[in-house]
């Protein structure tokens, strides 16, 4: 491939999802992405899951008024999961029964593959216009099934949805679909976290509202939420799938990029277009640098650093042309110190992996800064002062 190829070339992205991951990494390392994994939740099998055959069972024998699908995969699953305990021709007639709204397009395929036929769905996909069609028609009273996106957490919007239903006068049914929790080996998601934190990745994507949910409470549990929240505000890119995915971070204060369609080949190109917009390239004595997450690219050139040279070109990149002390320098490297003759073996070991020694230069009994004329710099970087 030639480079214009690969717009990915040299970029770090995280991938939070469970399912269908193989193929969204496929789809970033065709374009030039490093890929890290690290899958956000554990989806419990369907037929395993006791609380949703209760439910089912609850619904085939008293039908609600009215039953919102909010996923497509979600729903199938649960005609799926219905028909191995025996259900499927009970639920099927109390569904028939009742008003079936979907959210999307997925959704009403699931439905109408069911041999159901939805009442209405909006065009824009969005929980949140199916909330107001049904507020607006008025629901106190109405016995509502709200097919979940999965657990119940502080940052899922599925719940708020049910709440704001009960809050007024619904009785609401909620039918917990593809359930999840976190995985049972957190190891990788910790990883991604610190990754986060310390910006030595591009972006983190997220392909579901749980998956979001998941690594809040696992930042938050670890004590690394704020930092991750600072991070995403910042240099590294967070990128959902669409709105109902988002709905979590923003609600948090964290902008966050999506495709104009909800799609994983959508966000993929997204991606491709979003991250080499949003890099910084600095002219640094006669050479264009781009510092990455775990690199920096020289001339179109992805140069692979180790940690520590990572550590001091992010901190001379942060503020282009200004000098950085050697005690600044000396606090970033890993591991830390009280021995700045480690930041000078450090800058020399930079110039030689970056192949550029007079990028960086020297300033006497001051300290180290990128060689650049602040009038050629272009820096369109997330990174905050």
């Amino acid at each position: 491939m030639t480079e214009p190829d690969r717009p990915l070339a040299g970029f770090t992205i995280g991938v939070t999802a469970a399912r269908r991951a193989e193929e969204f990494a496929t789809l970033l390392e065709r374009r030039g992405a490093q890929v890290v994994h690290a899958p956000a939740i554990r989806i419990i099998p369907l037929a395993d899951d006791a609380e949703l055959e209760r439910v089912t069972r609850d619904i085939a024998l008293d039908p609600p008024d009215i039953t919102v699908a909010t996923t497509g995969i979600g729903f199938r699953g649960w005609m799926e999961a219905a028909e191995g305990w025996g259900l499927a021709d009970d639920l099927t007639r109390s569904l028939g029964s009742a008003r079936l709204l979907a959210r999307g397009p997925k959704a009403k395929g699931a439905i109408r593959a069911a041999e159901l036929r939805e009442e209405w769905s909006p065009a824009s996909e969005s929980s949140a216009e199916v909330l107001d069609h049904l507020l607006a028609e008025g629901v106190a009273g109405r016995r509502i099934a709200v097919q979940l996106h999965g657990a119940t957490t502080e940052w899922e919007p599925i719940p708020d949805f049910c709440e704001v239903l009960r809050c007024a006068g619904a009785e609401v049914i909620a039918v917990p679909v593809y359930r999840w929790t976190p995985p049972d080996d957190q190891s990788s998601m910790d990883r991604m976290i610190e990754l986060g934190v310390s910006s030595a990745i591009d972006s983190i994507t997220f392909t579901s509202a749980p998956a979001v949910a998941s690594m809040l409470m696992r930042a938050k549990e670890t004590g690394q939420l704020e930092p991750l929240l600072h991070a995403m505000r910042g240099r590294v890119l967070p990128a959902c799938v669409g709105p109902i995915t988002a709905a979590p971070l923003e609600e948090l204060g964290v902008a966050t990029t999506m495709p104009a369609r909800a799609r994983l080949g959508a966000l993929a190109r997204h991606m491709a277009e979003e991250l080499p917009r949003r890099a910084s390239r600095i002219q640094a004595n006669g050479h264009l640098l781009s510092v990455r997450g775990n690199c920096v690219v020289v001339d179109g050139e992805v140069k692979q650093l180790p940690p520590a040279s990572m550590a001091l070109i992010r901190a001379l990149a942060r503020q282009p042309g200004r000098v950085v002390s050697r005690e600044n320098l000396l606090a970033v490297l890993p591991g830390g110190g009280d021995d700045c003759h480690a930041v000078e073996t450090g800058i020399a070991r930079l110039r030689s992996a970056l192949g550029t020694p007079k990028a960086i230069q020297t300033v006497v009994k001051r300290g180290y800064r990128l060689a650049l004329d602040p009038a050629e710099c272009v820096d369109n970087s997330r990174e905050r002062p």
